[in-house]
């Protein structure tokens, strides 16, 4: 081969010509996957059975996570981790606004100086974000690491994008927020997909954030469609919760009827995001870059709209809140597979570098979901993850830890109360078990949570059971 490739050289040269490099014959990153991240904004697990396009061009085309969870039910602090790969107490945003948390927090921090983007930059991809980011962003400001940048600038009813710079306003009397972003998202994939180097974007529209506005068209589709009322609904006997609980009434026939009309909205929002699925394929088929597409769909929180007496909202420890939908299609993913074991939100900053082949980086408290996209994954995964939460502004809830495993929950709040509850016998988190659980069942839970709770890093993957 060597002498086969200098008779060419000499060849080449002969005729005028300088020999080719083997690096510059072929782009090495050329061949690696497009990744494109669409995330939607307080979405519980029910509802993504409402999205159709959803089910048939992603689940049924790849693998669905029944277990998937935030460690933090809130929107900034769980964003953070996605971007990052951390638990919260290691990026340190606890909060949707300054001093705990917000943008400006996490900008003032150094935070966003190493990011996903930035990791998915230095292995060779474009990138580019469209939708919200971070509370309490409305700035001109491109963070580092993306190329192609279009986040909604102000709250989350803002109408104003910043893009590449330069603030752009889109009134709502002419088009939906959602089909704003969509049509940018899927005109950069139409470009980029034919392209070298290889992409890396996020989709993130505000459905279904309340007050989940539908589009025009999709008014209406849902009207009638009933609340899910669990057992938990409302509960009747809330004398074993804590304190923040207890001090609520039960939930009044007026916020019931809210509630109703806020679940019908919500799934009228998010069939606009449904529809993202279909272009997206048919944009990456025409360009030929489908079958080498990474499509991953997830919420950066649930929501409860009833639970334990509880209005809308998440910021909690329960299943409601914690327990988000995760869909991914690509490349040699199964097809139509259910998988069991826990994914994180920490996991998609080191998922996506793995899919880049991108260096590790000792920074991340999770791990790469990739070993569980194979058609064998492995045998040994986390048996545990730590849920922290800080003190709930307004509400009186109290700052908490907690660890999930696969069939309990144990949760410490700051002011000294615990939870307990034995999730395969008690879904809905129904009996508070701390008082009459064997103490020494306790007492595993309490030392493997205390070795949560300040974990960084390979530490965390240890704690977890890996």
């Amino acid at each position: 081969m060597i002498a086969a490739f200098s008779m060419l050289a000499v060849f080449l040269i002969g005729c005028g010509r300088e020999p080719v490099e083997e690096d510059e014959k072929r782009n090495p990153v050329a061949d690696k996957p497009n990744i494109i991240l669409v995330m939607t904004d307080d979405q519980d697990v029910e509802s993504a059975k409402h999205m159709p396009h959803l089910e048939s061009l992603i689940a049924e085309r790849g693998t669905t996570f029944e277990n998937a969870f935030v460690t933090d039910a809130l929107c900034c602090p769980s964003r953070a981790t996605i971007l990052r790969g951390q638990y919260s107490h290691n990026h340190g945003i606890v909060g949707n606004e300054w001093p705990n948390g917000g943008f400006r927090k996490f900008r003032t921090s150094g935070a966003e100086s190493a990011t996903i983007a930035t990791r998915m930059k230095s292995a060779g991809y474009r990138t580019a974000y469209f939708g919200k980011y971070l509370n309490g962003y409305r700035h001109k400001h491109v963070p580092p690491g993306w190329d192609e940048w279009r986040a909604v600038a102000g709250n989350y009813l803002s109408d104003f994008l910043s893009e590449n710079g330069e603030f752009e306003y889109y009134d709502p009397e002419k088009t939906h927020d959602t089909d704003v972003l969509a049509d940018k998202a899927v005109g950069y994939v139409d470009d980029a997909s034919s392209k070298d180097p290889p992409f890396f974007a996020v989709i993130a529209p505000r459905a279904p954030h309340d007050p989940a506005i539908p589009a025009p068209r999709h008014e209406g589709d849902f009207e009638g469609e009933p609340l899910p009322r669990p057992p938990s609904f409302n509960e009747g006997d809330v004398s074993d919760k804590p304190a923040w609980i207890r001090a609520r009434q039960n939930l009044s026939p007026e916020t019931i009827a809210y509630l109703e009309a806020l679940h019908e909205n919500r799934l009228e929002s998010l069939q606009s995001v449904d529809e993202i699925f279909p272009r997206l394929i048919e944009t990456l088929r025409e360009n030929k870059a489908l079958e080498n597409t990474y499509i991953v769909f997830t919420s950066d929180n649930g929501y409860h709209m009833g639970p334990h007496r509880l209005p809308a909202g998440k910021w909690t420890p329960y299943e409601e809140d914690i327990r988000v939908p995760l869909v991914i299609r690509g490349p040699g993913v199964p097809e139509g597979r259910k998988i069991e074991e826990f994914a994180l939100n920490n996991d998609f900053a080191p998922t996506f570098a793995d899919l880049a082949e991108a260096k590790p980086s000792p920074m991340h408290d999770g791990s790469s979901l990739a070993p569980l996209l194979d058609e064998t994954p492995p045998a040994n995964w986390r048996t545990a993850f730590l849920v922290e939460e800080a003190e709930k502004e307004g509400a009186r809830r109290p700052e908490l830890t907690a660890i999930r495993t696969k069939s309990s929950i144990y949760i410490e709040y700051a002011s000294g109360e615990r939870e307990f509850y034995d999730l395969e016998r008690d879904p809905f988190q129904l009996e508070n078990k701390y008082e009459t659980a064997d103490p020494d069942v306790l007492r595993r839970m309490e030392n493997r949570l205390e070795e949560l709770r300040n974990c960084e890093g390979e530490d965390c993957r240890i704690a977890e059971g890996f």
